[in-house]
């Protein structure tokens, strides 16, 4: 039901990650006085001479009986980014929208340093947004990006520079609700991205999760922010959520005061109790939301 899973046998996660979980079963059943099938040992004689690959499957079973198949670097840095696996505020981030599916139905989403892609494959699979925007700036992000989207059932369309038609806030309801949303992939660099390309994508809600690690990207992320606060004079400002993980708290302090200086208000989300992916250590994952 788990290494021979249809999921895990179509996409199979780390090799080691399959050995460790062999092998523990197996001194579990020997515990119990119980004779382990042949199966379980011949699997494991297989895996112990499978080489070890670079990149994995992650597979991310959804409320709805849907998954989320990603292809995952299997090392936490890898070409020079961190942005080739998974982290825990991503998870966080995707069980609130799916409580919280309102939020994104018949919207136009742009979330900001995507990575891989679980949060938005999660809400596009879920929350019925009628366009979302994946971005980020690594070019091997990029390109492994693209490939899960693909792998999840979308096709992302190129960019135009036309405007993105946006429903007026309140109809969104009334929308008619497309099987599947339009799906872009942007390259976007905080520090050199225009208004005019912000206002072009005329995201109704911004989406972040696991950006708020580091004074340098946290003090571009804040002017990137202020460029959408352009939208005042245009529409109404984007609804922004930022999902991070408090590793640092001097960090997450300095983030606050960041905001606080260009007149950013936020506020906390509270914390949601329906947990439905699995984490290593139950982080300690703050969702804010931003009024610029």
């Amino acid at each position: 039901q788990t290494i021979l899973h249809p999921l895990c046998v179509k996409y199979p996660p780390a090799t080691k990650y399959r050995r460790c979980f062999l092998t523990e079963l197996i001194k579990k059943h020997e515990a119990t006085a119980a004779e382990p099938l042949d199966e379980l040992y011949n699997t494991l004689a297989d895996l112990l001479n499978e080489e070890e690959s670079t990149h994995c499957y992650k597979n991310y079973l959804l409320p709805t009986g849907e998954a989320v198949t990603l292809s995952e670097s299997v090392a936490i840095i890898s070409g020079g980014t961190t942005g080739l696996v998974t982290w825990d505020a991503a998870l966080h981030l995707a069980e609130w929208a799916v409580g919280n599916s309102a939020v994104f139905s018949n919207r136009t989403v742009l979330e900001l340093g995507s990575g891989i892609g679980f949060t938005g494959i999660a809400i596009c699979k879920t929350c019925n947004p009628k366009t979302y925007v994946f971005s980020d700036c690594h070019p091997c992000v990029l390109q492994q990006l693209a490939e899960n989207i693909r792998l999840n059932g979308f096709i992302p369309e190129p960019e135009t520079t036309r405007p993105i038609q946006a429903v007026p806030r309140g109809q969104e309801a009334e929308a008619t609700n497309s099987p599947k949303p339009k799906i872009i992939v942007a390259e976007l660099d905080w520090g050199s991205v225009t208004e005019k390309r912000l206002l072009d994508l005329q995201p109704d809600v911004i989406t972040a999760a696991d950006v708020v690690y580091d004074p340098e990207i946290t003090s571009a992320l804040i002017g990137m922010l202020q460029k959408l606060s352009a939208f005042r004079a245009a529409r109404k400002p984007p609804e922004v959520y930022i999902a991070f993980t408090i590793r640092n708290p001097d960090t997450y302090r300095l983030f606050q005061a960041g905001l606080d200086k260009v007149g950013i208000r936020w506020q906390i989300v509270p914390a949601h109790n329906k947990s439905f992916f699995l984490y290593d250590v139950q982080p300690n994952v703050t969702i804010l939301q931003l009024f610029i």
